[in-house]
C-alpha cells in the first residue's frame, strides 16, 4: 500500500525557522534570488552553483512544499535552481520576506518584491482566503 499525497502535502516535517534561518533566507534572496512569476502565478527562484547544492537541500527542508530541480548542467556551468510558488510561496516564503526584507535594508530587492506582490495580488489573495477557509 502507498499514500498519494494531496495538493500543498509533503510528507516531510518543517524545520522550525529561527531567527538565523529568516536571517539567512532573507539575505540569500536578496542577493541571489529572483522575484517574478509566469503571469498566471507569482514565482521565486534561486538557482546557483552545484557546489551549493546542501544549501539548496537546507532550503527545501525549511519549506518541504517548495521544489529543487537538477542539477542543470549548460556548457561550464552546473546549478540547481529552487522555486517557491503556490501555496508554497503564499504561505510559507512570503511571511519571511515580508517580515524581513524592508525597504531600509535593502530598496532595491524590496522594490522586486513589492513588484511582484503587486502584480500578483489577486492570485496571493485567493491563496490566502483558500488558506483561512
Amino acid at each position: 500500500m502507498f499514500h498519494v499525497f494531496l495538493d500543498g502535502e509533503t510528507g516531510v516535517e518543517p524545520l522550525e525557522i529561527t531567527p538565523f534561518d529568516r536571517g539567512l533566507v532573507v539575505g540569500l534572496l536578496i542577493g541571489e534570488g529572483s522575484f517574478g512569476g509566469d503571469g498566471k502565478q507569482p514565482q521565486i527562484t534561486l538557482r546557483m552553483h552545484v557546489r551549493h547544492e546542501a544549501l539548496f537541500r537546507w532550503l527545501v527542508a525549511l519549506f518541504p512544499r517548495t521544489r529543487l530541480y537538477g542539477p542543470y548542467s549548460h556548457g561550464d556551468r552546473s546549478y540547481y535552481q529552487w522555486m517557491a510558488r503556490g501555496r508554497a510561496l503564499v504561505e510559507d516564503v512570503l511571511p519571511v520576506l515580508e517580515q524581513g526584507l524592508t525597504p531600509e535594508l535593502d530598496g532595491y530587492a524590496s522594490e522586486r518584491l513589492a513588484q511582484m506582490l503587486e502584480r500578483y495580488a489577486s492570485y496571493i489573495a485567493r491563496v490566502q482566503a483558500r488558506a483561512e477557509a
